[in-house]
């Protein structure tokens, strides 16, 4: 086996899609706001983009196993800037998410999803055995828990959701018990109340706003209601970019974020959104093949824990637009404006490139 790397060991299929999809959504974020004052932000979305790129170039250089060391350290630095922004970061509409560095922003609980795949990897690649013991669940517990409970006071309980599936899928690949299961189901169950209680107001009206969507139309209810017009409305062949009534008219909110899909549906139609599902399920299934091909446990583990987090999102994301999620504020990735998002996204990919390349080093 060669014992150094060279450029045509990088997958360029799998940042090719990540490209693509991005591309799609810069696209579609110009024909949502071309008419608009924010016309420019396609711009910041290109630039984005193209720093994402150049992130997953550099991380897919580094040995991952290097990073999964250091995750003890980026795992307390992320919690103390949570707790730091918590106690003394500066508030934007009502909330305490965002990391303000010179002229930039940068939202903190991104880089926390990212750091919880790094810490449950090198978690999973260090354990011995092929069962989860309680002790192994008790750590994960903890170890999810600390950041997601800051993330959600800030409050930002969307993303804080996205940090679940992480451990859920790592804890079946490193084998569950029946009795595991029982009990988590039991605490579940336990705490769901207790969650109920703890919920701010806005919060519980999108859950019941999800479980009778028309009882108000034109208060909870209506931003699920004008996104699956916009979706409904798009037809086969779509309207043509620029040409969606519900995103120009200003129908939809956060048409260039969260509900980026919709607008996207609305244009494009159903042949559009086919195409962006596919090229999701591509990268999807890149990820999954880089995972099996990993030379060992953590490398497994961690492109795992990246697809799992892109799964949830891109299906949530989506779901609740059309009805079958309540309105959780996650944004569908590469598509929807954010840089901190796109950047970390691409990061993700990064890693799971520097995985799959190092599989072939002795």
């Amino acid at each position: 086996m060669r014992k150094s790397l060279a450029v045509h060991d990088l997958d360029w299929l799998l940042l090719a899609l990540a490209v693509l999809i991005a591309a799609i959504g810069v696209v579609e974020i110009y024909g949502t706001t071309a008419h608009t004052a924010l016309a420019s932000q396609y711009k910041r979305q290109i630039f984005w983009v193209a720093m994402g790129v150049i992130v997953a170039l550099v991380v897919s250089q580094l040995d991952y196993h290097l990073i999964l060391e250091h995750s003890p350290w980026l795992f307390a630095l992320c919690v103390i800037t949570l707790a730091g922004l918590l106690l003394g970061g500066r508030s934007i509409a009502g909330t305490r998410r965002w990391l303000h560095l010179g002229g930039l922003t940068f939202q903190v609980s991104e880089l926390a999803k990212m750091v919880i795949i790094l810490v449950v990897a090198a978690h999973f690649a260090d354990r011995r055995g092929n069962s989860t013991a309680w002790r192994d669940l008790a750590k994960l517990g903890a170890l999810v828990g600390v950041p997601a409970v800051l993330v959600a006071l800030e409050p930002d309980l969307g993303t804080a959701l996205t940090f679940f599936p992480i451990v859920a899928v790592a804890i079946f690949m490193g084998g569950i018990r029946a009795r595991h299961v029982v009990a988590l189901g039991l605490l579940f169950a336990l705490i769901l109340p207790l969650g109920w209680h703890h919920l701010r107001p806005y919060q519980r009206e999108r859950v019941l706003t999800f479980l009778n969507p028309s009882q108000d139309t034109q208060g909870s209810s209506y931003q699920v209601t004008q996104t699956r017009i916009a979706i409904g409305s798009g037809g086969f062949w779509g309207k043509g970019i620029g040409n969606g009534t519900q995103s120009r008219l200003g129908f939809i909110p956060v048409s260039r974020a969260d509900s980026i899909f919709a607008a996207f549906a609305e244009e494009k139609g159903f042949v559009g959104t086919l195409f962006v599902l596919l090229l999701y399920f591509a990268l999807l299934l890149r990820l999954t093949d880089g995972a099996q091909m990993a030379r060992d446990r953590a490398g497994a583990f961690l492109v795992i824990g990246i697809a799992s987090v892109l799964f949830f999102q891109i299906v949530v994301n989506i779901g609740m637009l059309i009805g079958f999620f309540p309105i959780a504020g996650i944004p569908l990735p590469l598509m929807s404006q954010g840089g901190s998002s796109v950047l970390l996204t691409f990061a993700g990919l990064g890693l799971a490139m520097s995985v799959k390349m190092r599989r072939i080093l002795n």
